[in-house]
């Protein structure tokens, strides 16, 4: 029969074990994007007249959440930029060389939040680092959508949101453009980006693996 001082020291162990498992389920968790639900678009005014619309097909990425705390930090996204897509072989091509992304010497662009405030208990605007060829600048994203938690038919937790923010392309050295024969140019400065999402807890999609 085991002794009431080693009785006492399993107790002892077994509820600290339990505090911190308790203790490490609670706080911030890592999601990764879906990419299958996940877009990166963007718009850019065209003639001075229309806007020309343009997603990339290829974005990975991951954040750390709190669901208790509604708080949110270190975003971390990468876009193939290669994966371009605006409805025409042609101009998608042409975005592809030095004129604009310079697929082949950059080949992605990538955005590293530093701060998110929070509006009502709810994240409201994230800043962060944009990177594209090379050139990094500060960038707001306004989170204009954010929904969940809600169980995928599998059962696991996933958020949804959207984002919506604007860059100025010469800011990063895109600087490619003609000028009209009545004035104005062909291709806008100023882009607004639109990011749709979803995202689900990366240590389900680790565990799933194993």
């Amino acid at each position: 029969m085991p002794s009431l001082s080693k009785s006492f020291a399993f107790i002892q162990f077994a509820v600290m074990t339990t505090v911190f498992s308790m203790g490490t389920l609670a706080g911030a968790a890592e999601y990764a994007l879906d990419p299958a639900h996940t877009e990166v678009g963007f718009s850019v005014k065209h003639m001075m007249i229309s806007n020309i619309k343009g997603r990339f097909a290829k974005v990975e990425g991951k954040f750390q959440f709190d669901e208790a705390k509604n708080d949110l930090s270190d975003v971390d996204v990468k876009v193939d930029v290669a994966s371009i897509s605006t409805n025409d072989v042609d101009r998608d091509n042409h975005l592809r060389t030095p004129d604009f992304f310079d697929a082949k010497s950059f080949p992605n662009m990538t955005f590293k939040s530093e701060k998110v405030e929070k509006v009502n208990g709810r994240p409201s605007k994230v800043t962060g680092k944009l990177t594209i060829r090379g050139k990094t600048n500060p960038v707001t994203f306004d989170v204009v959508e954010y929904n969940g938690p809600q169980p995928d038919p599998k059962g696991k937790v996933k958020y949804g949101f959207s984002l919506r923010g604007e860059i100025n392309r010469k800011d990063f050295g895109i600087n490619w453009n003609k000028t009209l024969d009545k004035g104005g140019v062909a291709v806008s400065d100023k882009v607004n980006i639109q990011i749709d999402g979803e995202a689900g807890k990366a240590t389900l999609a680790s565990a799933a693996k194993q």
